[in-house]
């Protein structure tokens, strides 16, 4: 008995411990010291904030400079930019971030370069797809134009937005695990997403990369993208807890 005992409370520890560990993950947020997060980021402009412009509902203004004091420093397109892909390599997260998009903007967030989840004007529509915000982008073909293969992956419920409001996702992502061989053994997944607080995805398997990556190699650490060469959008309060590490 007393060794049954031991081995619970040494269970029990171990469990706890494991806990502890992972409450104790260093949460990263991106945007600190402007952009050296990312590789080579342009075509973003830093400002306080950002508004619809009320003259082209299309477009997104500066709402004050950015200055020592902001608080809450925000990152947009307000023209085309470029994607903002990370330095770091990552394998399993948790990624909160913060968004706003004009009326009909596209944007959106992908998980090892690969694997995307849309940030888009659906305000009020009904019937959903993977195309629409917080959807798991559908696969597609460059050539001989580009065209979709699939729907995608629709959110659970349409929780986007009007185009000017700031708007909130949170997305626990599990990169996808391959044996000594290098040989997949489980798929990517979307553990859980919310959108303005309302569940958009539960544990959702992927089963490759979204979108034109749909045929590429899958890997265990890859960068984290925000988009930027889509569509006019502004973000802010974005950060990343690696669950199990990071690499260069």
């Amino acid at each position: 008995m007393r060794h049954l005992l031991f081995a619970f409370c040494a269970i029990a520890f171990l469990s706890a411990m494991s806990f502890a560990r992972a409450d104790d993950v260093e949460t990263i947020n991106l945007f600190d010291n402007d952009l050296a997060a990312f590789k080579a980021p342009s075509g973003w402009t830093k400002v306080a904030n950002v508004k619809i412009d009320p003259d082209n509902n299309k477009a997104l203004l500066k709402d004050g400079e950015a200055t020592n004091d902001t608080k809450i420093p925000v990152f947009a397109t307000l023209k085309k930019g470029k994607d903002l892909h990370t330095k770091k390599k990552f394998g399993d997260v948790e990624v909160h971030l913060e968004f706003m998009v004009a009326k009909g903007a596209n944007s959106g967030i992908k998980f090892h370069d690969h694997y995307e989840i849309q940030i888009f004007d659906s305000y009020g529509k009904t019937e959903l797809t993977g195309e629409d915000c917080g959807g798991i982008y559908p696969r597609s073909e460059l050539k001989p134009m580009y065209h979709y293969l699939d729907k995608g992956i629709a959110p659970k419920v349409n929780a986007c937005k009007k185009p000017g409001e700031w708007q909130t996702l949170d997305v626990t992502f599990h990169a996808p695990r391959f044996d000594a061989e290098g040989k997949k053994t489980t798929n990517a997944r979307i553990l859980k997403a919310t959108l303005n607080g309302q569940v958009i995805h539960d544990n959702v398997e992927l089963l490759t990369p979204t979108g034109d990556r749909w045929k590429e190699p899958e890997m265990e650490y890859g960068p984290f993208m925000i988009q930027g060469d889509h569509g006019v959008a502004a973000f802010r309060n974005v950060t990343i807890k690696p669950l199990n590490g990071t690499k260069e």
